[in-house]
């Protein structure tokens, strides 16, 4: 039995755990890696389905406020 996991995936769980950590003790270097997974992770999913439906969910509520 073989298991995969997507690199999206894996990311979304890395940047979980990331956030669940207490902020007081973040360093830069830190942060800049948090900051890092979740814009690849926002470039990997964008071009999904899934990431298409939150983009025009985004810019109805985006409408909505204007």
């Amino acid at each position: 039995m073989q298991y995969t996991i997507s690199a999206t995936a894996f990311l979304a769980i890395t940047i979980f755990v990331r956030l669940r950590r207490p902020t007081h003790s973040r360093s830069r270097v830190d942060e800049g890696f948090t900051v890092f997974t979740a814009v690849v992770f926002g470039v990997l999913i964008a071009t999904t389905a899934w990431g298409q439906a939150i983009l025009q969910l985004v810019g109805i509520a985006v409408q909505a406020t204007h």
